[in-house]
Order: structure tokens, then C-alpha cells, then sequence
């Protein structure tokens, strides 16, 4: 999803409405051969939350009634003030419930950065994250998604995100929940040092979630502090995207597939994702891949059904 030290200001541009071919959708009777799990990511709809087509408590319906897709994760940013608000998360929890749908993790941002070489800001960013624990473990996820980011050299902040992990990982642990950490940008996109602060951490309750298409280490400037504009940047350095999932594979906890478009045959078009599930598949891991479509050529909705298509299709071949 979007990087975490932008801030995220509603998007202006609509989601445009899918055709109906999506509505009712059930889910794939060949699903149950893949040898992963998929999951809808929030972030997916962020155009139409935010800018009110789509609510929050609605999210998993629509996962489940326009994809047939029965396990969501959730983006804090779409309920910031609601983590302590238990009639809210309750409500929630019990639209899952009634319908089958599996709540799979949280992805935290703006609560502070975990790697800030400030020990007070440190501080204050891991105790933000217990909020989000409590919860995850309310909802029934197994997982919050964090950040490992701060200011600094790449020593500095590694040595800090691996104190503020260990620490927000040791509280997590009393409440079953693991603390994975997403490439997310600056020093966290470079898998061979992100793998390194996972060896550091070396708890089984922190892990990794390596999004495919997340590897660009420094953009450029955006003119304008929107996510929107941060992501439409030029990535001035980049971190080999099958050399970051190799990296990061053996810490995964989950999976991010970010898409963006499509050719005619249904294949992402910017990403080998023939060559990810390989990497994915050898490492062993049979959780869940949860789809983040980020295009702009599709609608939403379209660009969610297409990925899910693919990741089917591509599963399917090598299961």
C-alpha cells in the first residue's frame, strides 16, 4: 500500500462501479488445489473509502459477495479512532462471523516510525502499536502489519527497528498475534537488509510481509504530500523485486501481490508473477497472498477480479 511517512489525504478520483458480471461472484471450485490462501487487502478500494463510495464495515461483504474472496485485511487508516471503540470492532467482528469471512491481519501506519534514532519517539511509535494488537486478537486476526522505518543511516535504523520489534513482538506474543513488516520503502525495500533485522529479531512471532511490488528503495520528490502523488513519483533506486521476495520468503507470514495491469491473457504486465509463486511455492509457504491492485487503467473492482484470476490461474500450474 501507500507509504506510511506520506500522510494519506482522501483521493479525489471516484472508484468507477464494475460491471455486474462481478456481483455475486462465488468463489473459485478449484481454489481449494492452490497451495496458498488468497486474501482481498483493503488498500485495494482505498478510492472508493475513501472518498465515501465504500465503508469500512462494509469492506468484507464486498469482498465476499463481488469476489468470492472469504479472508480480508484491513488498513488502519480506514478506522484510526475506532481500535479502541469495542461496540465498533464487535460490529465488525459479527459481520465477518455471519458470513463466513476471515479477518487476517491489519496494516498499521501513521503511528509513528519504529526505526526513529529519537528514543522517546520510538518509544511512544511502539506503544501506538498496542492498540492495534488488542485489536487484531479482537477481530481474529493473527497478524498487524508494520513499518521499519525512521531517519538515519541504514546501521542506525536497522539497529533501532530491531529494538522497537523485539520489544512490540514480546507484547504481541501475550496476545497469540505475530508483528510482520512490510518493504515499505527507504532502507525496509532493500530485502537483504530487512532479512538481516528479521535474523536479528530471531523471535517466531515477527515476521515479513514481502509485497512483490514494493521494492523501490528512493523516489523522487512528489510536488504535492499525497500518497496519491508519492506513488505517481519516479523510483530513482530499486531493489531487484525476485531477489526482495528470495530475501524475505523464509520470514514470510503472508504475501502481498500488487498489481497494476493486465494483457489480453489475464498476465500482470510489470511483474513475472509466474516466477514469484516459484519463489513463493519453494519456500514452503501456504498462507495467504492477499491481492493489492494499485492500476489506474481499471476499475477497482476490475483490476481486484483480474489479479485474482491470475494469482488462480498461475496457482493452479504450479500446485
Amino acid at each position: 500500500m501507500g507509504i506510511a511517512s506520506i500522510t494519506a489525504y482522501p483521493v479525489v478520483h471516484p472508484l468507477l462501479s464494475c460491471n455486474d458480471m462481478h456481483t455475486g461472484a462465488k468463489e473459485t471450485a478449484d481454489s481449494g488445489e492452490l497451495f496458498f490462501k488468497i486474501s482481498l487487502a483493503e488498500w485495494s478500494l482505498n478510492r472508493a473509502i475513501f472518498g465515501g463510495q465504500l465503508d469500512h464495515l462494509d469492506f468484507p461483504l464486498h469482498a465476499k459477495e463481488n469476489f468470492g474472496i472469504n479472508a480480508v485485511e484491513y488498513v488502519n487508516q480506514f478506522f484510526i479512532d475506532k481500535a479502541k471503540d469495542r461496540p465498533y470492532l464487535a460490529d465488525l467482528k459479527s459481520r465477518c462471523d455471519d458470513n463466513g469471512i476471515t479477518s487476517v491481519l491489519i496494516m498499521c501506519d501513521l503511528e509513528g516510525d519504529l526505526g526513529d534514532v529519537d528514543e522517546a519517539n520510538r518509544r511512544q511509535a511502539v506503544e501506538n502499536h498496542y492498540k492495534w494488537v488488542e485489536a487484531a486478537q479482537f477481530l481474529g486476526c493473527h497478524a498487524i502489519r508494520v513499518n521499519a522505518a525512521g531517519e538515519g543511516t541504514a546501521d542506525e535504523v536497522a539497529r533501532y527497528a530491531v529494538e522497537s520489534l523485539t520489544e512490540l513482538a514480546t507484547f504481541a506474543s501475550d496476545y497469540g498475534i505475530s508483528v510482520i513488516v512490510e518493504n515499505h520503502g527507504g532502507y525496509s525495500s532493500n530485502g537483504k537488509w530487512l532479512s538481516e533485522v528479521m535474523q536479528a529479531v530471531d523471535l517466531p512471532n515477527c515476521g515479513a510481509l514481502p509485497d512483490i511490488g514494493n521494492f523501490c528503495i528512493k523516489r523522487s520528490e512528489p510536488l504535492e504530500q499525497t500518497t496519491e502523488a508519492y506513488l505517481n513519483t519516479e523510483c530513482l533506486e530499486e531493489y531487484d523485486r525476485y531477489q526482495g521476495t528470495a530475501d524475505l520468503m523464509p520470514f514470510a507470514k503472508g504475501v502481498s501481490a500488487k498489481t497494476y495491469d493486465f494483457d489480453e491473457s489475464g498476465n500482470e504486465t510489470t511483474i513475472d508473477y509466474r516466477r514469484i509463486l516459484q519463489l513463493v511455492k519453494d519456500a514452503g509457504f501456504t498462507g495467504y497472498v492477499g491481492i493489492e491492485y494499485e492500476g489506474h487503467s481499471l476499475p477497482a473492482d476490475e483490476g481486484i477480479a483480474k489479479t485474482k484470476a491470475m494469482l488462480e490461474q498461475v496457482g493452479l500450474e504450479l500446485s
